[in-house]
């Protein structure tokens, strides 16, 4: 729609800093060891508007903040072009897209398992909505959303197969004590073999 932004995901500085729908990290653009991208107190006041409320008009934007709308459209195709706002996502509550159990998986390797080793792993099942490398005694920490506790228990069984994983401990989520957050939310739908498999249960 003309004028109007959706949820957007900003990268920014060396911090996350989450509200509403919005991730932000400002300041440097998204590719790494790439010259920081130019970014002003505007650009900050523009990125916190639509941390706020990312369907908010350039208008009232640039009302709020003294410049016209194609000033505000002019700097946010800049941040979107220089890789500070990298993308448009929507966030939905998990359980209207077939999401009904969440769980923060421990995993722990053989050896010293390269990150890109276990990034091929984690994109083989769907049901990983997010996943990073830790320190502490973990090598990996996994977020996990299935249908059920039975599609949950089979996730898991998944991962184990893995040759190079000695265990995984999880963390089953009982309720999100920040529901605003993004982690709160789903940014994509249930596999539909998973909710067929969920469904003949």
């Amino acid at each position: 729609m003309p004028g109007h932004v959706r949820d957007v995901d900003v990268v920014a500085g060396h911090a996350d800093v989450v509200a509403g729908c919005v991730d932000v990290v400002a300041g440097y653009s998204a590719a790494m060891n790439s010259k920081p991208a130019m970014f002003d107190e505007l650009d900050r006041k523009i990125i916190t508007a639509l941390m706020a409320n990312a369907r908010t008009s350039f208008a009232e934007i640039g009302t709020a903040i003294g410049l016209s709308a194609t000033a505000v459209k002019r700097r946010v195709d800049r941040l979107r072009e220089t890789g500070v706002i990298t993308g448009f996502t929507a966030t939905v509550k998990p359980t209207a897209l077939g999401w009904r159990t969440e769980a923060y998986v421990e995993v722990y390797c053989e050896g010293a398992a390269p990150p890109r080793r276990l990034a091929e792993v984690v994109r083989n099942h769907p049901e990983i909505t997010a996943a990073m490398t830790v320190t502490g005694g973990a090598d990996a920490l996994l977020h996990v959303r299935a249908t059920d506790v039975d599609h949950f228990e089979e996730v898991l069984e998944r991962i184990r197969t893995e040759p190079f994983i000695r265990k995984t401990i999880s963390y089953m989520v009982l309720s999100h004590l920040l529901p605003e957050a993004p982690e709160a939310g789903a940014t994509h739908a249930a596999p539909q073999d998973a909710l067929d498999a969920s469904n003949l249960r």
